[in-house]
C-alpha cells in the first residue's frame, strides 16, 4: 500500500458520485432501473473509503498525504506578481474519517430511498441529485486548499437547493429551498471575504502554505485583528451551513424535502460541513475568534433546544435538535475541545441519521402523517424502527454505554475546564441545561410516537413495519450508536480509542499572546494549585493547565451530565407516559413562555418584519423611485420631446409647408390662368397682340405717344 495508491483511490471516490449524476441526468429515463447505477457507485465509494481509511490510519497515521496539480499560473500580475493556483487533495486522519462517514450515510440514504421514494415521477432525477450532493460534500472533505473548498461549498448549496425543493410543486417546498439558498448566501459572502483576506496577504489558497506563513509571524496586514477578522469571516460560512444563530432559520423549513434528504443533509453531510470547516482552520483562530465561536455555539444550542421542547411535527423536533447539537459542536470548537467536537460530529452523524430515517419509517407507515398528536402506540407495530429509534435517542440524550455519552461528556468537560480557567461560566451552564432539555424533548418524541394508545386508530390499524431496505439502514446506524465501536482508554474513561489514536488536537500556529489575550486577565488557579499570574500571555488551551483542568472536570461533568439527562428522561415520562403532570395544563399555566417556544421565538416573524420586510419596503421604494423619478424624468423628457416635436410638426405643417404649398398653389393658379392664353392658335395670338397694342396706346397716350 503506497501513498500514491491511496491518493488515486481518493480521487476515484470523489468522481464516482459525479459519474452517477452525469449518467442519470443524461440517460436516467432511457435506462430501466437507472437508480441502481448511482446506488452501486455509492456502494463502491463506501468500500473504497473503508480501504483508504484503513490504509491511512494503519500505515500513515502521523503524516498527511497530498496530491496537487497546477490549475492556473499567471506572471507579472500587478501587486500579486507571479500567481499560481493549485488544485489538489489532502488525506489526513480527519479526511479519512469523514470519507467513511459521508459515504456510509449517503449509501444508506440511497438504500432507504429505494422504497421510500418508490413510484415518484422523478425517481431517477432524485438519485442524480443525491449523487451531485455527495460529490460536492466529498469535494469539501478532500480538498487541500480553501478555494476548492469554497467551490465545493457552493455546489453543496445548489445541490441542497435541488433536494430540499425536490417536490417543487408544493409551495412550501419551493419556498423552503429558496430560503435555504438565500440564507446560506449570507454566510457564504462572509466566508468569501475571509478567504480574500488570506489570499490578499499570502497569495495562495493552500491551507498548509497559509499556515506556514502565519507560523513564521506573517499576519494579515501585520495585525492580529485582521487574523481575527479572517477567522470570524470564514466562520460565517459555518454559521450558514451548520445553521448557527442567527442563520439557523433555514434548516427547520428544509424538512419540506423528502425525509431521506433530511437524513443526508441534516445529519452527517451538509450541516457537518461547517464544523469540518472550523476544524480545518482551527490552528489559525485567535482568542477573540474562538470566544466568538463559542458564544455563537452556546446561543444556538440553547435557542434550538428551547424550541424543540414544544414542536409537534416529528421532523421539526429532529430539525431543531440538529441545530442544537451543531451548536454543541461549534461551542466545543470555541472552547478548545477540538477532539470532542469532531468526535461528536461523527457520533451525531450516526444517531441523528438513524433518527431521521426512523422518522421517515414512521411517516411512511402513517401514510405521510407527521403530527405527533396523531401518533402513539406504534411500538408493537414497528418493533425494529422502535428499537433503532430508542437506541439513537439514548445516544443523543447522553446515556452511558452509547456513543453520544462519550462525545457529549467530553464536550461538557471541555466547557467546564474552559470556564474554570477563564471565568466564562455561562458557557458550561447553558451546555448542561441543554443536556437536560435534549433528554426531555427526545423522550417526549419517543413516548408520543411509540408509547401509549393510538390517537388516530385508522392510521394505526394500517401501520406496519417498514420493508427490509428501509429497516436495514436503521439497524446499521443504531448499532454504530453504541459505545463499543469507539473503544475506551482505561486511563481516561471519557476518551475513546477513536480519539486517542485518530483525532489529535492540532497545535495552534498563532502566537500565544495573540491567541489567548482574552484569557490572560482571567486565568484562575487549577485543581493542581498551578497558578498563572494575571496578565500572563501563557496559553490555556493546548497547555498543561487546560489538559489538567479537562482531567479534573471529567468526573464532575460526567456525573452532572448523567443526573441532568436522567432528570430530563424522568420528566418526559412523568408528563407523557405516567400522566403525573398534565402537559396541556402546564402549557396553559406557562402561557406566553409556551407560545414563545411554540412559535420558535418569533424569529421568523422578526426577520419577516425587519430584514425581509425592510428588503420588500426598500424594493417598493426603489420601484416608486424608478416609476415616478427615473421613469418620471424619462417619461417627462419623452413628453417634452413629443410636445416640442408636435409644435415643430405644426410649424412645419402650417408655416413651412403652408408657405411651400402657397407658393405651389400660387404657381399653379398662375399657370392655370395663363394656360387660357396659351391656346397654340396663331389667330388667337394675333388677336392678343392687336388687343395689347390697343391697350398700350390707351395707356401711353397721355404721355404724347
Amino acid at each position: 500500500m503506497t501513498e500514491a495508491l491511496l491518493l488515486n483511490i481518493s480521487l476515484v471516490i470523489l468522481l464516482l458520485p459525479l459519474l452517477g449524476f452525469t449518467t442519470l441526468i443524461l440517460l436516467g429515463k432511457k435506462i430501466p432501473g437507472s437508480h441502481w447505477i448511482e446506488t452501486f457507485f455509492m456502494f463502491l465509494a463506501l468500500c473504497l473509503s473503508v480501504y483508504v481509511g484503513f490504509g491511512k490510519l494503519a500505515f500513515f497515521t502521523g503524516v498527511s498525504l497530498v496530491k496537487e496539480a497546477t490549475w492556473i499560473q499567471l506572471w507579472n500580475i500587478p501587486v500579486l506578481g507571479n500567481l499560481q493556483i493549485d488544485l489538489g487533495i489532502k488525506i489526513d486522519n480527519l479526511t479519512a474519517i469523514m470519507l467513511f462517514v459521508v459515504t456510509l450515510i449517503s449509501f444508506l440514504v440511497h438504500i432507504f430511498s429505494l422504497e421510500y421514494m418508490k413510484g415518484d415521477s422523478r425517481f431517477s432525477r432524485y438519485y442524480a441529485y443525491l449523487g451531485i450532493f455527495t460529490f460536492s460534500m466529498l469535494g469539501i472533505v478532500l480538498t487541500h486548499n480553501i478555494l476548492m473548498m469554497y467551490i465545493a461549498w457552493e455546489l453543496v448549496g445548489i445541490s441542497s437547493y435541488l433536494l430540499i425543493g425536490f417536490w417543487f410543486e408544493k409551495k412550501s417546498a419551493s419556498d423552503a429551498s429558496k430560503k435555504a439558498f438565500l440564507v446560506n448566501r449570507v454566510g457564504d459572502t462572509g466566508m468569501f471575504i475571509g478567504i480574500m483576506i488570506l489570499f490578499t496577504n499570502y497569495h495562495t489558497f493552500t491551507f498548509d502554505t497559509i499556515y506556514a506563513q502565519i507560523a513564521q509571524g506573517h499576519l494579515p496586514f501585520n495585525s492580529p485583528a485582521w487574523l481575527t477578522a479572517a477567522g470570524i469571516m470564514i466562520f460565517m460560512g459555518a454559521v450558514g451551513k451548520s445553521a448557527q444563530f442567527p442563520l439557523h432559520v433555514w434548516l427547520p423549513d428544509a424538512m419540506e424535502g423528502p425525509t431521506p434528504v433530511s437524513a443526508l443533509i441534516h445529519a452527517a453531510t451538509m450541516v457537518a460541513a461547517g464544523v469540518y470547516l472550523i476544524a480545518r482552520v482551527f490552528v489559525m483562530l485567535t482568542a477573540d475568534a474562538m470566544l466568538t465561536i463559542a458564544i455563537v455555539g452556546m446561543v444556538t444550542s440553547f435557542i434550538a433546544a428551547t424550541i424543540a421542547l414544544t414542536q409537534n411535527d416529528i421532523k421539526k423536533v429532529l430539525a431543531y435538535s440538529t441545530v442544537s447539537q451543531l451548536g454543541y459542536m461549534v461551542m466545543a470548537m470555541g472552547v478548545g475541545a477540538y477532539q470532542y467536537a469532531f468526535f461528536h460530529l461523527v457520533t451525531h452523524a450516526f444517531f441523528k441519521a438513524c433518527l431521521f430515517l426512523g422518522s421517515g419509517s414512521v411517516i411512511y407507515a402513517m401514510h405521510h402523517e407527521q403530527d405527533l398528536r396523531k401518533m402513539g402506540g406504534l411500538r408493537k407495530k414497528m418493533p425494529i424502527t422502535y428499537a433503532a429509534f430508542l437506541i439513537s435517542t439514548l445516544a443523543i440524550s447522553g446515556v452511558p454505554f452509547t456513543s453520544g455519552f462519550l462525545s457529549k461528556d467530553g464536550i461538557l468537560a471541555g466547557t467546564y475546564a474552559f470556564a474554570s480557567l477563564t471565568g466564562h461560566w455561562m458557557i458550561p451552564a447553558v451546555a448542561f441545561l441543554v443536556a437536560l432539555m435534549t433528554a426531555f424533548y427526545m423522550f417526549r418524541l419517543v413516548i408520543l410516537t411509540f408509547h401509549g394508545t393510538p390517537r388516530d386508530q385508522e392510521r394505526h390499524d394500517h401501520a406496519h413495519e417498514s420493508p427490509f431496505v428501509m429497516a436495514m439502514p436503521l439497524v446499521v446506524l443504531s448499532v454504530l450508536s453504541v459505545f463499543f465501536w469507539y473503544g475506551l482508554n482505561p486511563a481516561n474513561p471519557s476518551t475513546g480509542w477513536f480519539l486517542d489514536k485518530w483525532v489529535k488536537t492540532p497545535t495552534s500556529i498563532v502566537p500565544q499572546g495573540q491567541r489567548f489575550d482574552f484569557m490572560k486577565s482571567e486565568v484562575k488557579e487549577t485543581a493542581s494549585a498551578e497558578k498563572t499570574a494575571a496578565g500572563s500571555t501563557e496559553a490555556v488551551v493546548h497547555s498543561e493547565h487546560y489538559m489538567h483542568a479537562m482531567h479534573q472536570a471529567h468526573y464532575p461533568a460526567m456525573g452532572l451530565s448523567i443526573i441532568l439527562g436522567g432528570l430530563g428522561i424522568l420528566l418526559a415520562f412523568s408528563m407523557y407516559q405516567w400522566k403525573k403532570i398534565d402537559p396541556d395544563k402546564l402549557a396553559e399555566k406557562l402561557g406566553p413562555i409556551y407560545r414563545f417556544s411554540l412559535n420558535k421565538w418569533y424569529i421568523d416573524e422578526l426577520y419577516g418584519a425587519t430584514f425581509i420586510g425592510g428588503a420588500l419596503a426598500l424594493s417598493r421604494l426603489l420601484a416608486w423611485f424608478d416609476k415616478y423619478v427615473v421613469d418620471g424624468l424619462v417619461n417627462g423628457a419623452a413628453s417634452l420631446t413629443r410636445g416640442v416635436s408636435k409644435l415643430g410638426g405644426l410649424f412645419d405643417t402650417y408655416v413651412v409647408d403652408g408657405l411651400v404649398n402657397f407658393t405651389a398653389y400660387l404657381s399653379g393658379f398662375i399657370g392655370i390662368f395663363f394656360r387660357k392664353f396659351q391656346t397654340g392658335k396663331v389667330q388667337t395670338y394675333v388677336v392678343f397682340v392687336i388687343f395689347s397694342v390697343i391697350i398700350l396706346l390707351f395707356i401711353f397716350r397721355p404721355f404724347g405717344f
